[in-house]
């Protein structure tokens, strides 16, 4: 009969077995009469486990009546004691249980396979661990999305740019299309502009794009607009940085708008009603337009989706997370299907509004993939926010050890989410980005932000500011040497 394990007693009883291990009880016989392997946090009995590529752990029981040993065949998958004896169940007299911790590292490798050994006496119980790899499929001579985390150090924004959406008609009278680049009062972007922040150490430059005032009645990207943003990623590419290209402000808050913003939802009734034909014909388009471009250039498939009721926080409406679920899908499929660099490309896919919650997470669904781990995540992480950006009243100007038990929490299960599914992840946008904050403290956040994705092996990308890109100074050099002393 199946038992309900408190996690607190998994614990004590870890702690037990490991400090009493090797030792015997009088009342154990000495080979056991029966012998089994439990996953702990199911209470299911288990002679084969799989994990996805990411380092993992699992709390095992040995069921067992008697003194047993265990031993593992391959150094990546490693135990926590390998010797111990049951002692009573207190739910079930008649049976004894003891328990170990299984670790496996990550593997960037091919898929592997270890064995772990139970004896006692003469019963034997042999439990197999499987682990999926990051290795490329045969063929790919890309890098793999793991690769591509790896290789980023600290990453930018360039953004308030070619994102820019004012509606027309109010004080924007844009006379050509690229009169958007500038309608947020960054200048126009140049080589020079992209070149000074690559010598600063930021490697993976994001450049959020805003599409719809630039499509047709069928969809049709505008060639003008088009070509400019294809000079954009070469400056970045040119400068030798890794380039994210996405669709922006396509996504995120409508409110009373008719001019086209806002119109990819996560929405099912919007995505079965031609939003989803959209999104399809605007992703072949500049999937196609880049097709041939290298390893370098990421797709992103959009920013902060939201619900049709404009909701920042969990939706209510559940089926928004399947409006997601299918817009990535669609997003990685039209990619695909464009052929070229693109059959291998590194794509990113984020959570409802590229939030971290808990709900968030669990809802996130890895679209499929043709090919193996070319797929990563997003988050975005403006926390704690009261801190980072300009909330009024409710602002807090002081970095405490309470802003740093909430990045800890998030950084925590972000990590465990993304880890569980099998998928490296990056923060695509984070940052202090309250300026009439007190830059002490603002440098006290970057250092801990930086080096808490240092410590899970991945990175984010601060979103602007720092340099004045119309003189080209860094007007916050202590921010930059702060992530760049604390980055991966």
């Amino acid at each position: 009969m199946k038992k309900t394990i408190n996690i607190m007693s998994l614990i004590i009883a870890l702690f037990a077995t490991l400090a009493f291990q090797g030792c015997k009880s009088d009342d154990v016989v000495a080979s056991a009469t029966y012998l089994e392997i439990y996953r702990a946090d199911i209470d299911a009995k288990v002679t084969e486990l799989d994990f996805n590529l990411g380092s993992a752990f699992m709390l095992l029981g040995v069921h067992c009546d008697a003194d047993w040993d265990a031993e593992c065949d391959a150094d990546w998958c490693t135990i926590s004691n390998h010797a111990g004896y049951g002692y009573v169940d207190p739910n079930d007299s008649t049976k004894r249980q003891s328990y170990l911790k299984l670790n496996v590292s990550k593997n960037m490798g091919d898929p592997r396979t270890a064995r772990i050994t139970f004896t006692s006496g003469n019963s034997t119980a042999v439990l197999v661990v499987n682990q999926k790899g990051a290795a490329a499929d045969p063929g790919d001579t890309f890098e793999t999305a793991y690769e591509f985390v790896e290789n980023i150090h600290m990453g930018y924004n360039l953004g308030n740019t070619l994102d820019s959406d004012p509606q027309i008609g109010s004080y924007f009278r844009p006379k050509s299309h690229l009169d958007y680049e500038t309608a947020w009062g960054q200048p126009v972007t140049t080589q020079e502009i992209i070149d000074s922040i690559a010598a600063k150490g930021f490697n993976v430059i994001r450049i959020p794009v805003t599409w719809f005032p630039h499509m047709g009645k069928t969809w049709e990207c505008n060639e003008v607009w088009m070509n400019r943003v294809q000079e954009v990623v070469d400056y970045v590419l040119n400068a030798g940085c890794y380039c994210i290209l996405n669709v922006q402000h396509d996504t995120g808050a409508r409110g009373t708008r008719t001019d086209g913003a806002g119109w990819l939802r996560a929405d099912m009734e919007e995505y079965e009603n031609g939003s989803a034909e959209k999104f399809k014909s605007l992703w072949t388009q500049i999937a196609t337009r880049f097709k041939d471009y290298d390893e370098k250039l990421i797709f992103e498939a959009f920013n902060e989706i939201l619900d049709k009721e404009d909701t920042w926080g969990d939706p209510k409406d559940k089926d928004a997370y399947r409006a997601i679920t299918l817009l990535e899908q669609d997003f990685v499929d039209a990619v695909r299907a464009t052929g070229g660099n693109n059959e291998f490309r590194n794509l990113l896919v984020n959570t409802y509004g590229s939030g971290s919650t808990q709900e968030k997470l669990d809802n996130f669904q890895v679209p499929q993939d043709k090919h193996s781990n070319h797929i990563l995540a997003s988050v975005h992480s403006y926390d704690p926010y009261n801190f980072c950006c300009d909330n009024g009243e409710y602002n807090v100007f002081v970095w405490s050890s309470d802003c740093e038990q909430e990045i800890n929490a998030i950084a925590e299960r972000v990590n465990k989410r993304f880890n569980d599914l099998g998928v490296p992840y990056i923060y695509g946008e984070f940052g202090a980005i309250d300026e009439g904050k007190d830059m002490g403290e603002r440098i006290k956040y970057a250092k801990y932000a930086m080096s808490k994705f240092k410590s899970y092996e991945t990175t984010g990308l601060w979103w602007m500011g720092l340099l004045d890109r119309k003189t080209l100074k860094w007007y916050e050099d202590e921010i930059v040497d702060a992530l760049s002393n604390n980055c991966k």
